[in-house]
């Protein structure tokens, strides 16, 4: 009991102290969206905001007139030299950087980091200047050249920020291709492999790539270098610009005006595991430099997981590197062969949950750092960020789509962390600045990689200290009807959290816009005599003034038909496979007349039967209205970070997945290969760019979501409607597992409108659910009755005897015998064994049937599968809605029974 207790127990991070701040005193505000791979931005002194996309346009936002413009355009290089063929690919490379001059109030400069186009393989800083709304190109002065290759893509960095005392820091990618090394460290020192091996970059001290620099830029369009960098200037085989090295993918950085402290998050490699004689487990990286040096890329990562000296040539494993003395020997080296010691990264994860870090989650990666907080900083501003977040470091995922606030202690090294806003939804945040009025600006790049995204967009997150603006939710007893058609509006839930008194203003108008009636009551009626279509809008106003809305539709005039569907003697709670459904459907309509008087055709009704694999969010057994339709691999895979590298019918990173529905058939074989895929990753079959890997997605799981990405090969047109009566047979596709699924019947009519308001469609749903179904999920389980998850899956505990577990409104019709799956290991948790008694009603209600004794076994925890033991039977004689009563009994136990998995309702 003590092994699985601690199996279960998830650490989470707290801050002690101050309370955090309600999360409902925050506002995201969407200033402007539909940006074509928007990078980074920057605030200038009126709150205007300047930002830059790849392809080299530069906009501006002009919060006075609330809209966004192009101003400037630079010619950039965005694609990979072509190979022999005269092909080229989409790169990293473009318009990368943007940072205001700390003079820029006076001189307008702003400084670029981009790809110019033309032959020669270099990126550049140069500056601009910038009066009023518009650049001028013509002012151009190239500060910096940063060589890189074209040849192979990669890894760019290109993030801008300053010092208090005027420097520059850029941080640049190790240029290095990742395809050939499996994920592990790119140290090919292979002739003419020069653009795989990271030590002729990263761990090179005479290269500008794979580094933070820091310069001193001057009026005259030059630069110097500034006391303190890594490498005294004038040291040989050195580059003085050089302030931190051994960086694969500095991406975003952050320099901490106050301490001096530069933050960055470096981008990882690929690796999904462990490798004996190659390297660690891939991880990212955020980092803390308090002074210059070396963080140990492409020979460690993380807190200094080292790496083998592999050899590319013979394949053959060389020894571990070694933190202290890191050497590079590589025939790509151009500076010193002794480097400095490695650092270690202050936060590092896998692609995997981090037991050091759990509030990171899993997933793909891509660390981003954004700025210190402090509120001293923002005194006169109009929304300050609280004094909660005074001197806390905010950093942010990519692919995982967070923030999270950071505690350093005062030392400035990690304390804490906590999310920030958990329940803000992201897409890709790529650059994140506090403005002057106090506000957090957001750049979110959007879902698809190397395109526009009509989700990525300029975000604003304001804070209110001080009163706060009603929520307001507004409904109606119905939207359609016949006229007079008389309907109760609600306001019920509308709620102020500053507790004050509302005042309710109803506005009715019809389709042109002009006013019908002002209702002044929270809750209030109207009686439509009029045919057509209305808008019903409630406004709330506080004691204070601030006043919110919400408004929706009432069409009066033509009476929704009204469809009945209804199952003759069939279970109404699950489906049998292979067993046959009887229904009928009935169709009335006030204006078009009914199925029984064949005003309605029968052709005119849409009725389906099918199998959906995955019962998505949980659904009630029955009669529904309208249901969405959920399936378990896509609400899997919506959960996870696989639509950060694809789209269903379009390319972005990775293949588009009706590509891989066509090239893949749903046999047992390709879904064991793929979904091995998914948790380990893999590369070469659709480019050169690697798959991360998943290892927190079980096997299952990524069956799910393998099956639901191959059964899109077959959506090509609408399944085909059933006669108004008759009998379907509940048919379950090959290979998939009817436990996960549910079986949905659906009858639907529009009719033709009438008075001259639109056509209404009606449609009623019933949905079977699986006869399997797990006790974790029961409806009401004894108090003392341990609860958990294992997987995807809840599962309970029996911790005491005379315990119950209840489902409701279970239809026994039909069902002949109940199955149950029921671990008792006495090794993991000391089990006593037991009976199941099934009861109706209540926990001592009528007894309906009951297991043999289950017996204590050796047999480890295991979730419910095909490869579980022969379950326990139980035949029944009960028929009709009952609510079941699972009552888990052994007179003589004094600790637990066992784990009741899941029982089956069969009708054989």
């Amino acid at each position: 009991m003590h092994k699985i207790l601690s199996a279960l127990v998830l650490l989470v991070a707290t801050t002690a102290g101050a309370q955090t701040p309600d999360e409902n005193r925050f506002e995201k505000v969407v200033l402007t969206q539909g940006l074509n791979e928007p990078l980074e931005m920057a605030i200038l002194p009126d709150e205007r905001v300047l930002l830059i996309e790849r392809h080299g346009l530069i906009k501006l936002y002009e919060p006075t007139l609330k809209k966004i413009s192009v101003i400037a355009t630079i010619p950039v290089s965005t694609k990979y030299n072509p190979d022999a063929k005269g092909v080229q690919a989409e790169a990293e490379d473009g318009l990368l950087g943007l940072t205001l001059d700390p003079a820029f109030a006076t001189n307008g400069w702003i400084y670029l980091y981009y790809s110019p186009t033309g032959k020669t393989p270099v990126n550049v800083v140069a500056r601009y200047k910038m009066t009023g709304n518009k650049i001028d190109l013509a002012s151009k002065k190239v500060i910096l050249e940063v060589p890189v290759q074209r040849d192979e893509c990669c890894h760019t960095g290109g993030s801008m920020d300053w010092d208090a005392q005027g420097n520059l820091y850029l941080s640049t990618g190790d240029n290095t291709s990742p395809r050939a090394s499996d994920g592990y460290a790119p140290i090919d020192e292979r002739a003419g492999r020069t653009p795989f091996d990271a030590q002729r970059s990263s761990a090179n001290t005479n290269d500008l790539r794979g580094k933070v620099l820091r310069i001193h830029p001057e009026p005259a369009g030059t630069y110097t270098i500034p006391e303190g960098n890594l490498f005294a200037k004038g040291t040989e085989l050195t580059k003085p610009e050089i302030y931190t090295m051994g960086h694969r993918n500095p991406y975003r950085i952050a320099v901490d005006k106050h301490s001096g402290y530069l933050f960055w998050g470096d981008v990882g490699p690929d690796a999904g595991k462990d490798s004996t004689g190659l390297g660690p487990t891939a991880e990212d990286e955020f980092n803390i430099a308090k002074a210059p040096g070396n963080f140990g890329w492409p020979y460690f990562v993380g807190d200094n997981k080292a790496y083998w000296d592999f050899d590319f040539e013979t394949k053959k494993s060389g020894e571990q590197f070694v933190a202290d003395k890191p050497v590079n020997n590589s025939p790509n080296n151009t500076g010193l062969k002794e480097l400095p010691p490695a650092q270690k990264a202050t936060i590092w994860y896998t692609p995997g949950s981090s037991n050091r870090f759990p509030l990171l989650g899993s997933g793909g990666r891509s660390a981003m750092a954004g700025p210190m907080y402090h509120a001293g900083d923002f005194k006169n501003a109009r929304r300050a960020f609280p004094a909660y977040y005074d001197n806390k470091w905010f950093i942010y995922e990519w692919m995982r789509d967070w923030i999270i606030v950071v505690t350093l202690n005062d030392k400035g090294n990690y304390s804490r962390m906590e999310r920030f806003l958990p329940n803000l939804k992201l897409d890709h945040p790529i650059d994140m600045a506090f403005g002057p009025n106090g506000d957090l600006y957001l750049l979110e790049y959007g879902q698809g990689w190397f395109m526009g995204n009509p989700e990525s967009k300029l975000v604003r997150i304001e804070y209110n200290g001080g009163n706060r603006k009603p929520v307001v939710v507004a409904s109606a007893s119905t939207s359609a009807g016949a006229i007079p058609l008389q309907v109760t509006f609600s306001s019920e839930g509308t709620k102020d959290y500053d507790n004050d008194t509302l005042r309710y203003e109803w506005k009715i108008t019809n389709a042109q816009g002009a006013p019908v009636a002002t209702l002044t009551e929270a809750n209030a009626s109207f009686a439509f005599k009029v045919p057509g279509n209305y808008k019903v809008k409630l406004k709330v106003t506080d004691t204070k003034g601030l006043s919110a809305a919400k408004e929706f539709a009432i069409s009066a005039g033509n009476e929704p038909p009204v469809v009945s569907l209804s199952l003759a003697g069939s279970n109404q709670s699950f489906f049998f496979p292979n067993q046959k459904i009887a229904y009928e459907v009935k169709v009335s309509d006030k204006e078009d007349g009914s199925l029984d008087d064949k005003r309605i055709a029968a052709s005119s009704v849409r009725i389906t039967a099918n199998y959906q694999d995955g019962e998505g969010s949980p659904q009630p057994a029955g009669h529904q209205e309208a249901p969405v339709t959920f399936m378990a691999g896509k609400s899997l895979m919506a959960r996870s970070d696989c639509k950060a590298c694809h789209f269903e019918n379009k390319k972005s990173i990775g293949p588009a997945f009706f590509d891989v529905a066509t090239k893949y058939k749903p046999t047992a074989d390709n879904i064991n290969l793929l979904s091995s895929k998914v948790i380990k990753g893999g590369s070469g079959v659709w480019g050169d760019v690697a798959m991360a890997p998943h290892p927190d997605i079980g096997l299952p799981e990524a069956k799910q979501i393998v099956q639901y990405i191959l059964s899109l090969s077959s959506v090509k047109k609408p399944e085909p409607t059933l006669p108004v009566k008759g009998e379907v047979t509940v048919k379950i596709p090959e290979g998939v597992d009817p436990t996960k699924g549910v079986y949905r019947m659906s009858a639907s009519y529009k009719d033709k409108g009438f008075n001259g308001v639109k056509a209404i469609a009606s449609e009623q749903t019933i949905t079977l659910r699986s006869p399997t179904i797990l006790f974790g999920n029961a409806d009401e389980a004894s108090p003392n009755i341990m609860r958990f998850k294992m997987g995807d899956s809840n599962l309970l505990i029996v911790t005491a005897p005379n315990t119950y577990a209840s489902f409701k409104k279970i239809d026994m019709t039909g069902v002949k015998n109940l199955y149950f799956a029921v671990t008792a290991p006495v090794e993991q948790l000391n089990s006593m064994g037991g009976i199941i008694e099934v009861h109706t009603g209540s926990a001592d209600g009528p007894l309906i049937g009951q297991t043999e004794f289950i017996q204590p076994s050796n047999e480890p925890i295991a979730m419910m599968s095909k490869s579980m033991p022969v379950p326990h039977r139980v035949a029944v004689n009960s028929s009709g809605m009952n609510d079941l009563f699972f009552v888990f009994k052994n007179d003589k136990a004094t600790g637990a029974l066992y784990i009741p998995l899941s029982v089956t309702f069969s009708a054989e």
